[in-house]
């Protein structure tokens, strides 16, 4: 999907709006554990309940992989049917790979061809040679984690060289020499909306994927006041606060109500802020 679609697919829906998929089968609704592949029935009736209100899914894939060749099964059936639907949605491998280049081409070929995820999020911690083979991939993704939202992300991410600039500009301004808006995105926390007037001074024109809003505590009022560009620029992240909305026989109208709420706050913000 290119950086063109997905603007239009946010304009078209009302929505940035992206599904996080952290599936756990501890937690989903006891009647679905009858089921032959229980977390793959979990995730299509979410997916269905919110299709309406979302422009994009992320499967966190821990949630996936601690679940042996089972899990990896549910996660390809996943995959599957979101591209067998009827409409264009952007897919988010959540794996925060990051090694030596021929280890990355093997994760790149993973998530972007045998998987045919749209983007991979990544850790930039090894460099340049980590990424490029996840960019040889024609109009597919990369999602650099910048400033996370986790409790600890201060043990390195706001450390300051000698003018004062914290770690994760550095990575922000370098990276921006990899690749251009239309293929690099970045994780910017929720929590830390603050920031995000200060990021778009680097990266004006690119997307953000924003986690943290709901569960963690972020607000999307001001994710959106101070990280919203001419395009948009956003795909803010839901989790738990969707797929959790309800642990009953009414776990997939709840979804599907949550979503709907944050969608129809979303639209506000896109009248807004967009020009």
């Amino acid at each position: 999907m290119t950086y063109k679609e997905l603007y239009n697919l946010i304009k078209k829906k009302k929505s940035f709006l992206c599904v996080g998929l952290d599936t756990d089968k501890n937690k989903i609704p006891s009647f679905l554990l009858k089921e032959e592949d229980p977390v793959y029935a979990f995730n299509k009736a979410i997916i269905d309940a919110t299709l309406p209100y979302s422009v994009a899914y992320k499967p966190n894939l821990a949630f996936y992989e601690s679940m042996g060749t089972e899990g990896w099964i549910s996660l390809e059936k996943t995959v599957k049917y979101l591209r067998s639907l009827n409409e264009p949605l952007f897919l988010i491998a959540d794996a925060k790979r990051g090694d030596i280049g021929n280890t990355s081409a093997m994760y790149a070929r993973t998530f972007l061809e045998t998987m045919d995820f749209d983007a991979v999020t990544l850790s930039p911690y090894m460099g340049a040679d980590t990424v490029t083979p996840f960019l040889s991939y024609q109009d597919k993704w990369v999602i650099l984690l910048a400033l996370t939202s986790n409790q600890s992300a201060a043990d390195f991410q706001y450390f300051e060289n000698k003018d004062g600039e914290k770690l994760y500009e550095q990575v922000i301004e370098t990276s921006t020499e990899w690749a251009d808006k239309n293929r690099i995105m970045y994780v910017v926390g929720a929590t830390k909306a603050e920031a995000l007037t200060d990021i778009r001074k680097i990266i004006p024109e690119n997307f953000l994927l924003i986690p943290g809003v709901g569960a963690q505590g972020g607000s999307l009022q001001e994710v959106s006041k101070y990280g919203m560009n001419n395009h948009c620029g956003l795909l803010v992240n839901s989790s738990r606060g969707i797929i959790y909305a309800s642990t009953g026989n009414d776990f997939a109208q709840a979804a599907a109500e949550k979503a709907k709420a944050i969608q129809e706050e979303m639209a506000e913000l896109l009248d807004k802020f967009l020009p």
